[in-house]
């Protein structure tokens, strides 16, 4: 039963390696209904190893959407995301079915459930040039503390690191003195959701993550990756700049050695999970779960309890 017209949402988010995707797959066979993806690198063709993207054998015949749409040459961003989620939100809600989020991706999920407003600034390239210029001499860090000084907002929510985004964020700026996203409900939710996080002690979350590496190189990492260049993949394309992917291709290219990518691929990794958790907590609305303290069966049960609950679900 639904109580208002906000459309139905259940979203599950937490650290990479946590074990988000497990708890939506359950969950979705229990409530019979799809998932929607919430990560940036699972929209790409042939990005599966270091994505840990889930297998069609895991997927366990539960609809998956936002995986698999894009070619590694093609861009992805927090607009086309809230976007294309949204539409499958609605659709799905239409079926009578509540559509789950899964993801760890916190700009693109707090983007969606709080329903930010993305202006439509187009680009300049000859700042855009100045800046990498001035990036090259002086430093990532010279060009943050620029964002700083005119969007401090911005600049807190973005890392030194994200320097893609902080090139477009001064860019915004430059051309029309606005900020690179606007608010429009600070922590009010759009949708009638249930937010779910999953967390657990950082350093056994921190042990699962080089565990999950490990894996990954077994797996075959190297030799997708491999695969990709060989298939005419850019280095320098947005998919191959994401962890394990850059790495990786460093190697490959004779730059590091294959130990010193690996090592470079957990670190950056236990980095980015530390920056999921600062994201998620500046989302008030979600329950956290520990896993290691419930337990996944009972997190299961209790999760489903709680969602059966709210939405009257027999």
């Amino acid at each position: 039963m639904q109580t208002n017209n906000m459309e139905r949402l259940i979203g599950i988010i937490g650290p990479t390696a946590v074990g988000k995707t497990n708890l939506g797959i359950e969950l979705a066979k229990r409530l019979n209904t799809e998932i929607i993806s919430g990560d940036s690198m699972l929209v790409y063709h042939g990005f599966d190893i270091g994505t840990a993207k889930p297998t069609l054998e895991e997927q366990a015949g539960i609809v998956h959407h936002l995986i698999n749409i894009l070619e590694p040459t093609e861009e992805f961003n927090v607009t086309k995301f809230k976007q294309l989620a949204s539409n499958h939100i609605e659709l799905i809600n239409q079926k009578g079915k509540i559509p789950i989020l899964v993801g760890g991706t916190g700009l693109y999920i707090k983007s969606l459930v709080e329903d930010y407003q993305f202006n439509e600034t187009p680009g300049d390239e000859a700042y855009r040039m100045e800046l990498e210029e001035i990036a090259k001499v002086n430093g990532k860090e010279y060009v943050h503390t620029m964002l700083q000084k005119v969007d401090p907002k911005s600049a807190e929510r973005l890392h030194v690191n994200d320097f893609r985004r902080v090139i477009r964020a001064l860019e915004v700026y430059h051309i029309g003195g606005e900020n690179i996203s606007q608010e429009k409900n600070m922590e009010t939710l759009v949708f009638d959701a249930k937010i779910i996080g999953l967390t657990m002690e950082r350093s056994k979350l921190y042990e699962r993550i080089n565990k999950r590496v490990d894996l990954m190189i077994e797996a075959g990492l190297v030799k997708e990756i491999e695969m990709l260049l060989n298939q005419g993949v850019d280095p320098a394309c947005q998919a191959m700049k994401g962890i394990g992917y850059k790495e990786i291709t460093s190697y490959l290219q004779g730059e590091v050695t294959l130990d010193f990518a690996i090592d470079t691929i957990k670190k950056s990794t236990r980095h980015f999970a530390k920056r999921q958790l600062t994201w998620f907590r500046k989302m008030p609305y979600i329950d956290w779960y520990d896993v290691d303290q419930i337990g996944f069966e009972n997190i299961v049960e209790n999760v489903y309890k709680q969602i059966a609950g709210k939405y009257s679900l027999r």
